[in-house]
């Protein structure tokens, strides 16, 4: 949520920076025209209810004395009929003016490449050089298929598309991977956590999924309970309507969680494999720090996703997406892209953003400053990494000519020393 006081004192700014987000300045004005509404039937509000205490106070001292309080007791009434009317206006124009603050995305950091497609993205740095082959290489899901590894076309009688099995090897090599992700991240002071799968809508509200996103979201238990679309909305509301004591600032959560997406808008991209799943797994990382901090601990962050990646020795490059790409909460995102071979280009495998203080003021999450006065605690979180991506790079990275899959020798352990995985494996 962007704070209205900043919009008020600086229209013509906010109007510009969030046009790099495809916001029409309209919707400022909309905003800005509700809040004076807001605030003047406040005014007025208050104005009577003065008013009316005066009011209550002369028939108090009247009756004390006796006299006729009969035109008083018909003022009091005419006013207090003017203020349950004025409440309910307000009531009202409250509820329209959050409606509007509530669409509108966070506001970018002014550093943040300027544009409305990922066009206008900007690389930071790649690492390592795209995997050569002897021979064409095979896309992970027929390289999954091959082996015997994945069945999409029986999760998809079960299920329907975008969901998959994973057998033998197959969920072995997903299990080792986010368990050497959980491992690394330990290592970097995060603390594990296994929360919530299914939030309530105030959750969904305060990590900024709702109102605007709810299309995208699987919902049980009619408009209130919604199935995760990540760990982020867990976590983040982990200390939502609280004080953090300033001693424990920055904290560090982890989860491994599955993830469900309706991926509403989607249809016939990804449309195979492993990439855009309506059920995948993800390990999340999600930082609470003071506002000073939170540009380095971004930059951490996106060092503790791409750890994994150096790791497992994957190719990959970093990007710091433009203003109209990035997601609705975000101030900055780096976006982190895994070389998948088949397709012969950078994928998406993880996007760690700073949200500064935009989901803390929804979700009411604030420290005391050295002065001791509440201030609001700025929120990251990232994918370290998506585990189902990190599992179809893997496939297509290690494939052999003979169709087995060489195991990243940080994963062997996890995998009870197996170096490699063959059709016999799995027969």
């Amino acid at each position: 949520m962007l704070d209205i006081r900043q919009i008020r004192k600086n229209p013509d700014e906010y109007k510009k920076r969030l046009g790099t987000r495809g916001v029409e300045p309209e919707k400022i004005d909309a905003l800005l025209e509700k809040d004076k509404e807001r605030r003047d039937l406040l005014v007025e509000a208050e104005n009577l209810k003065k008013q009316r205490n005066d009011v209550s106070a002369e028939i108090a001292k009247a009756k004390r004395n006796k006299e006729d309080t009969t035109t008083q007791i018909e003022k009091m009434r005419e006013v207090g009929t003017r203020i349950k009317a004025l409440d309910e206006d307000l009531n009202r124009v409250e509820t329209e003016e959050q409606d509007i603050a509530s669409r509108l995305p966070n506001l970018p950091n002014p550093t943040v490449p300027v544009g409305l497609t990922e066009a206008e993205s900007v690389e930071l740095y790649k690492v390592g050089k795209p995997t050569e082959f002897d021979f064409e290489p095979k896309n992970h899901w027929d390289v999954g298929e091959n082996l015997g590894i994945l069945d999409f076309e029986r999760a998809a009688k079960v299920s329907g598309a975008r969901f998959v099995y994973y057998l033998g090897a197959g969920a072995k090599l997903e299990r080792a991977v986010y368990n050497f992700m959980l491992d690394e991240h330990a290592k970097e002071g995060f603390t594990e956590v296994l929360p919530p799968y299914i939030v309530n809508a105030s959750s969904m509200y305060g990590t900024s999924q709702f109102p605007k996103f709810k299309e995208d979201v699987y919902q049980v238990n009619g408009e209130d309970m919604t199935l995760i679309p990540t760990a982020e909305v867990p976590l983040t509301n982990y200390y939502r309507d609280e004080v953090i004591p300033t001693e424990k600032l920055p904290v560090y959560l982890t989860a491994l969680t599955p993830c469900f997406r309706s991926e509403a808008g989607s249809a016939g991209r990804d449309t195979r494999g492993l990439i855009r799943m309506h059920q995948f797994n993800k390990v999340e990382m999600v930082k609470f720090t003071k506002p000073e901090d939170s540009y380095d601990e971004l930059e951490k962050m996106t060092k503790c996703a791409t750890n994994i990646l150096d790791k497992l020795e994957l190719p990959y490059h970093v990007v710091t997406l433009s203003s109209g790409d990035m997601s609705f909460s975000a101030a900055m995102t780096h976006d982190i892209e895994v070389w998948m071979p088949a397709q012969n280009k950078y994928r998406e495998i993880s996007s760690c953003s700073n949200c500064e203080d935009f989901q803390a003021r929804r979700s009411h999450i604030q420290y005391r400053d050295e002065n001791g006065k509440l201030q609001f605690v700025h929120t990251l979180n990232g994918s370290g990494l998506a585990v189902g991506r990190t599992v179809a790079a893997i496939l297509e990275n290690y494939q052999n000519e003979d169709g087995s899959v060489t195991i990243p020798e940080v994963l062997r352990p996890y995998m009870h020393g197996m170096e490699k995985i063959t059709l016999e494996d799995n027969k």
